[in-house]
């Protein structure tokens, strides 16, 4: 079965199966899968079912809609693993058994129903973790106050030629 898995930051590793002849995709309520975002319009696109493709229909959007980075005029083909994007939300299109993820990214995949709306799911991010293992840690400091002794050493030498300059006799 076809379905589109989000890949965008917020929505990364949602899924949305295609199970009718033709899902509106948009920004309000009335669409079939909404996107609660505002660089996707009220009505976006048509998504039709064709075999293992899906025919992209652009609804006039204002942002557009474009396939592997292509924008499409009026209409194209999605072929399985190519990217759709809707406004700035990213999309894959997956299809059969050969293009199901391994099981680490099930872990955080949801399967959207259709006719729910994204923010109506809870429990779809992921807890962060602030355990101290990863990410950034704090910096060593040796360098820097290696930094600020060789400063002072060289501007007290710049002064000392100053004054030695300054009070040097003429003559």
């Amino acid at each position: 079965m076809a379905r589109l898995v989000l890949l965008s930051e917020g929505l990364t590793g949602r899924t949305f199966e295609l199970k009718a002849e033709k899902t509106t995709v948009g920004r309000v309520e009335d669409n079939a899968f909404q996107i609660p975002e505002t660089s996707v319009s009220s009505h976006h696109a048509e998504l039709h079912l064709r075999g293992n493709d899906v025919l992209v229909k652009d609804l006039n959007s204002t942002n557009g809609t474009f396939i592997n980075g292509e924008k499409i005029s009026s209409e194209a083909t999605l072929k399985s693993g190519q990217i759709l994007r809707l406004g700035m939300i990213e999309m894959r299109l997956e299809t059969g058994e050969a293009s199901l993820p391994s099981r680490k990214s099930l872990d955080q995949t949801r399967i959207i129903p259709q006719g729910v709306k994204l923010d109506d799911l809870e429990g779809t991010h992921p807890k962060p973790s602030f355990s101290g293992k990863g990410g950034f840690e704090r910096k060593n400091n040796k360098a820097t106050i290696a930094f600020i002794v060789l400063a002072i050493l060289i501007g007290l030498c710049l002064i000392g030629a100053l004054v030695y300059v300054a009070l040097k006799p003429r003559g």
